[in-house]
């Protein structure tokens, strides 16, 4: 809502591609190493909190008819590394995955990480379409809000008090 349609949809896709990550790491079994180590595990929760907290300050930061957070124009490559970062720091996802795409493997059909795979591919199209849809629409309505300067202003903190809320719950 406070970046646009466009901002929305690159991050989307930036997200999509740590989906591909996650999914090469279940497949290849470099996921299920993650679980097993508490410290590992730890240390991408924290680095994950850290960078939701880093976007919240720059979003306290940000007033009303700023570009972006901190005022400055967020490049489209910016805004796609920022989907990939917010996505790969994000130990949920990993977990999520090794323990939903698995259970629908059958050794009977053949090797199990092409069927990973495709898994993987087919979740990673569902993600694009919804977050897709739902950029879209809440760049619409964004934009309408984003007319005055005092609710851009509130949709600023709303998005800090969001990230700052995210990163809690990942750090718990």
């Amino acid at each position: 809502m406070t970046h646009g349609a466009r901002a929305g949809v690159l991050i989307t896709l930036g997200l999509c591609t740590g989906l591909l990550v996650h999914t090469s790491a279940v497949a290849l079994g470099v996921a299920a190493l993650l679980q097993r180590s508490p410290l590992a595990f730890t240390l991408l929760k924290s680095a994950g909190a850290a960078y939701l907290l880093y976007l919240a300050w720059l979003a306290f930061r940000a007033g009303g008819h700023a570009a972006a957070p901190g005022g400055e124009a967020l490049s489209g490559a910016r805004l796609y590394r920022r989907g990939i970062l917010m996505n790969l720091g994000n130990p949920k996802v990993s977990l999520f995955f090794i323990a939903f795409l698995p259970q629908f493997a059958d050794p009977a059909n053949g090797p199990l990480a092409p069927q990973l795979l495709l898994l993987g591919a087919l979740f990673i199209v569902a993600a694009l379409v919804v977050f897709g849809a739902v950029s879209l629409l809440a760049g619409g309505i964004g934009r309408r809000l984003r007319q005055s300067p005092g609710i851009e202003r509130l949709l600023n903190r709303l998005t800090g008090v969001l990230f700052v809320l995210l990163a809690l719950k990942l750090l718990t």
